[in-house]
């Protein structure tokens, strides 16, 4: 008896000191791991409770403590890439992707995985050797233990699944009183407490930090704002033209590189410069960074700001709402067709199933382009999703909101485009040397045929019939990480603090150039508010405090805190303005000029989000 103890807790010894010397976070020293007890028990325990229970079920030492060491080394490998990509260590959110998988997923996010066989050469040799001490390890006690083995497994059942829950208990340890939590930043706790703990500590902290709306708050902030509001509000609607359809071009990855040192002089977006000396653009802050597009995609649709949602990472994934407020609902309560494209797997993100909350009547998907729609590198080319716009807007029937989501610029940047020859004309900074160098080529390839198909379809909704408004924004930098820390950027920040850009446009009358900095979930307004659709008093809203808090977006890894108390003041009261709208409980506080969509959140009938042919036609 004696011996098999001394066996288990030797192993509990080595695991606990190799998940504090491997661990993920990349801030934290071997040295200093062992130099601190709660951090390594923090960090193993999850993992000790595993090895324990496969211990209980299997009676079989190294088997089980193998077995959870490796599941915990594939956790620490996909956070290593994920760090490597998009500079952000793992979230509790980002294990809803598992499901993503047969959803297009799979192709998108395994084209991250490296390309060296060593790694895949590795896992395979630790299975092999957990299989073969499955096979050959004798059972350390006996099958039957009169009701021990029974007690023991549910008890550490019970515990895995308390943890996994997110139980109160669990705030002693993961609470962040004995570790380093900074709610804001996921980096700098994981670094300062490691992987497993920073993963624990936010899974609790988002479970148990769900904001509260206060509707007295709430009301305060409208109450400051009621003048501005009100004139905005009477405004006509659509002022003395008929309705203009809306395009909103959401393109992947787009950005202005002249932010970056060594392109402070290039002209790498002729057609964005050119456009925006004839409407309205500037500065776009987004909550994600190289990723996340929905994010960015669920903030332009809704106006719902997610720094006000502690809980919701990947909004699709996490929304239990069958109907969400939204500009889409706005538009429709205004007889607007509201269509949906995008030349990709409908179910991936969930999109689907979004769409429909939100308000879409048709989401027109890559099984619905044209056969011979281009491809251009792995995905399809930004000239596709041009053509497809054009198709499906009519000169004849009800106005049409078209929401049209590009891909051809997605990460990875390491597969090889159509012409090569015009990659590698491309200019890059001196010291972006090696696979930087392609990476960065590849992705300025993608980006300027972005460019140029904006202009394209600025001159191709220039010579419609039917007045047309033309939204177009990037949603995040591209993962371009080990560029920027070469280059850096002309302000002298880091690549989480940068913004993107936006354009809003009347491709057939131009009118002189407007700046603004916007948050993403501000464009919402700005766009209802030029199509002369003044009646929501929501959106109207966030237009009249725009100017105070469009650059208090956060940055992926900073702390939201303005740095002037009255902006302060005024971005709380906005937390609870937005979470009483997705409570459907906003109405009641809003003047009442704000007429039927002043919540817009009645169930109005929706089609069924139906894939379409070319035509539109509904199948």
């Amino acid at each position: 008896m004696p011996v098999r103890f001394a066996l288990i807790l030797a192993l509990a010894t080595v695991f606990t000191l190799l998940t504090g010397v491997v661990d993920g976070g990349g801030g934290v020293s071997p040295a200093q791991a062992l130099s601190q007890p709660v951090f390594l028990a923090a960090n193993a325990l999850p993992g000790l409770l595993l090895a324990s229970l496969l211990l209980v079920l299997s009676r079989r030492p190294w088997l089980s403590f193998g077995f959870a060491f490796l599941l915990q080394t594939v956790v620490y490998a996909i956070n290593a890439l994920k760090m490597s990509h998009l500079n952000t260590p793992l979230m509790p959110a980002d294990f809803r992707m598992l499901g993503q998988l047969r959803r297009g997923g799979l192709k998108l996010l395994g084209s991250y995985l490296p390309g060296n066989p060593w790694p895949y050469l590795a896992l395979a040799v630790a299975i092999a050797v957990i299989v073969i001490a499955w096979r050959m390890e004798p059972p350390m006690f006996a099958r039957r233990t009169r009701g021990k083995r029974l007690v023991s497994g549910l008890a550490l059942l019970a515990l895995i699944g308390t943890l996994f829950a997110g139980m109160p208990g669990w705030m002693k340890i993961y609470g962040g009183r004995h570790l380093w939590l900074e709610p804001w930043s996921a980096t700098a706790t994981a670094e300062h407490s490691g992987l497993v703990s920073s993963l624990m500590m936010f899974h609790l902290h988002q479970g148990h930090a769900r904001r509260k709306p206060d509707a007295v708050a709430a009301r305060q902030l409208i109450d400051r704002s009621d003048t501005a509001l009100r004139e905005r509000l009477q405004l006509p609607l659509h002022g003395a033209t008929e309705a203009p359809d809306i395009v909103v071009v959401q393109s992947e990855s787009f950005f202005d590189p002249s932010i970056m040192k060594g392109y402070e002089a290039a002209n790498l977006t002729p057609n964005l410069r050119r456009l925006a000396a004839q409407g309205q653009s500037g500065p776009l802050h987004v909550p994600t960074y190289g990723g996340g597009t929905i994010r960015t995609e669920f903030e332009v649709l809704t106006g719902l700001s997610l720094r006000y949602f502690d809980d919701l990472q990947f909004p699709y994934l996490q929304m239990n709402h069958k109907v969400v407020p939204s500009m889409v609902r706005v538009l429709r309560s205004h007889g607007y067709e509201t269509i949906a494209l995008h030349g990709n797997d409908p179910g991936f993100w969930n999109r689907s199933t979004a769409f429909r909350a939100i308000g879409f009547d048709r989401f027109v998907s890559r099984s619905s382009f044209p056969a011979s729609a281009a491809m251009d590198g792995k995905y399809m080319a930004d000239s596709a999703m041009t053509d497809e716009i054009m198709a499906q807007l009519k000169n004849a029937g009800p106005p049409q909101f078209l929401f049209a989501i590009s891909i051809e610029a997605h990460g990875p940047y390491d597969v090889p485009p159509a012409d090569t020859a015009e990659r590698d004309a491309i200019a890059v900074p001196e010291g972006v040397t090696g696979a930087n160098r392609l990476e960065l080529q590849n992705y300025l390839y993608h980006m300027r045929h972005a460019d140029q198909e904006l202009g394209r379809l600025a001159e191709l909704l220039s010579h419609r019939e039917r007045p047309t408004l033309l939204l177009f924004y990037g949603d995040h930098l591209p993962a371009l990480t080990d560029v920027y820390r070469s280059t850096g950027f002309v302000d002298g920040k880091d690549m989480l603090s940068q913004a993107g850009t936006w354009l809003l446009v009347d491709p057939r009358n131009p009118s002189p150039a407007r700046q603004a900095s916007l948050a993403s979930w501000m464009l919402p307004g700005r766009l209802l508010e030029q199509a002369g659709v003044h009646d929501d008093a929501y959106f109207a809203l966030t237009q009249v405090i725009a100017p105070q808090l469009a650059t208090l977006t956060h940055a992926p890894g900073a702390p939201p805190e303005a740095e002037d108390h009255s902006e302060q003041q005024e971005d709380d009261d906005m937390a609870n303005v937005a979470l009483l709208r997705m409570k459907g409980k906003l109405d009641d506080l809003l003047p009442r000029a704000a007429l039927q969509t002043a919540g817009v959140l009645e169930d109005v009938p929706v089609f069924p989000m139906e894939d379409v042919d070319a035509s539109g036609a509904r199948q």
